[in-house]
């Protein structure tokens, strides 16, 4: 039975072939866990863009994580290697199915990595969905919770407060609200 096996061991790990796969992190532990699987050799892309500072009093542009709370790791899913991804700090998980972790096309790894080195603006794709708890971080109504609702024009969205079986709704500047994890 031992020689059975080895050779299904030996097996699964010739038919093992890297692929890029995407890796869930700690919320704002993008760069950290990038730095700690770039310590350990293991090919990591953290995409960036540049945005522009929330902050009001600076006109700055900031080079921020393209998917925050994501990252790419190429890694052929031996358990060693899994594991050590995963014992990464910041490190939650690889995105998949029931059948484990689902690659990332090669074409789209190198996508992204043309449009993280371009020099300009960079929009993304919606931050919420209907739905969403967020919390409104400034502004008039800094510290408020609620659902997000909707988008209105240009950098605007509609968050609905609900009490008493009744709902308030308010209109904040996008780059004002944030996903509230729980």
């Amino acid at each position: 039975m031992t020689i059975l096996v080895a050779g299904i061991s030996a097996m699964n790990e010739t038919t093992l072939s890297p692929a890029w796969y995407v890796l869930h992190t700690r919320s704002r532990f993008e760069n950290t866990t990038h730095e700690g699987l770039a310590k350990k050799s293991i090919e990591v892309l953290l995409p960036k863009i540049l945005v522009p500072s929330k902050r009001r009093d600076r006109r700055v542009m900031l080079r921020t994580p393209m998917f925050p709370g994501y990252l790419f790791v190429k890694t052929d899913l031996n358990p060693s290697h899994h594991l050590e991804i995963l014992k990464t700090v910041g490190a939650v998980r690889l995105l998949g199915n029931r059948e484990g972790p689902l690659p990332v096309p090669r074409e789209t790894i190198d996508s992204l990595k043309i449009i993280a080195t371009a020099e300009q603006k960079v929009d993304t794709g919606t931050r919420f969905k209907k739905g969403d708890r967020v919390v409104v971080l400034q502004g008039a109504f800094a510290g408020v919770i609620g659902i997000f609702s909707s988008y209105r024009g240009k950098k605007r969205v509609v968050v609905h407060i609900e009490a008493l079986g009744q709902f308030a709704a308010v209109e904040v500047d996008e780059a004002d609200v944030e996903p509230l994890h729980l």
